[in-house]
């Protein structure tokens, strides 16, 4: 149950990220907005499946 918890904390906190990039930098610009999305989401990914993997 932890690990399920911890999993979900994660991808809150990657949505919370991602919001606050949009509304800080990005609010008129959809493709570097994308582009910048996609970028945060890869990083997180990539951080999950090195460290925080079970």
């Amino acid at each position: 149950m932890t690990g399920w918890v911890g999993t979900v904390l994660y991808v809150l906190a990657m949505v919370a990220v991602v919001v606050g990039v949009d509304v800080a930098f990005f609010k008129d610009a959809p493709w570097p907005r994308l582009a910048v999305n996609v970028g945060i989401v890869l990083v997180f990914g990539a951080f999950y499946f090195r460290f925080l993997r079970p």
